[in-house]
């Protein structure tokens, strides 16, 4: 039968607004994520960015997931500019975009290696870097860092931080982590048991 994840969901997020979203397992945060993303229709209700309804996925929002789901077969930066081919974008305008990303990253000299030659903390800064060349104006994160050993959770969090605030994009991030919402957030949103609700939201005044 039917599964309803979610119940009364009325959240507004700043431009430039990093938003932490915390629940236990099976409360909808996924969910939710792919509703913002346009991968999934609400039963109800509407997602709006900037005033327009969001209907489909859309090249202004970019999701990145637990895995990086990288392409084997192609090296770091060609798994960068996939995005690109996807939105049949001119490749050379991007290159020099890949490259700042994959040094903002600390990935600069792994360019033309293959994924299975990079740690699993690697992996994912390629999958952000991908995500971020797109430009984005909504990078949506669901549990990016979470098989990730912790001291390469903490320094990956780190990184993003300092990305988010040179970039200005605004951030959804899904987490367990009561630790990791603190520290990256400036709004914690904290979802009831299923159907997630919001339950309270909390402003990180750190």
């Amino acid at each position: 039968g039917t599964v309803e994840a979610l119940r009364n969901i009325d959240l507004q997020i700043g431009n430039g607004e990093f938003l932490a979203v915390i629940g236990r397992s099976g409360c909808g945060k996924s969910t939710l994520l792919r509703i913002i993303a346009g991968l999934i229709p609400p039963s109800e209700g509407e997602v709006l960015l900037a005033g327009d309804p969001v209907t489909r996925p859309r090249r202004d929002v970019a999701l990145m997931f637990q895995r990086p789901a990288l392409l084997p077969w192609r090296s770091v930066r060609d798994n960068v500019l996939l995005p690109t081919e996807i939105f049949k974008w001119k490749r050379s305008e991007h290159r020099d975009l890949a490259q700042r990303l994959l040094e903002m990253t600390g990935l600069d000299g792994f360019a033309d290696r293959l994924p299975h030659e990079l740690s699993g903390g690697m992996q994912q800064r390629v999958s952000l870097c991908r995500a971020l060349i797109q430009r984005p104006k909504v990078l949506l994160m669901d549990e990016p860092f979470s098989a990730l050993d912790a001291l390469t959770r903490e320094e990956l969090a780190v990184e993003l931080q300092r990305i988010h605030m040179e970039l200005g994009t605004t951030v959804v991030f899904v987490t367990h982590s009561i630790q990791e919402a603190v520290l990256l957030a400036d709004r914690v949103a904290v979802l009831s048991a299923r159907p997630g609700r919001l339950r309270k939201l909390v402003d990180i005044d750190i």
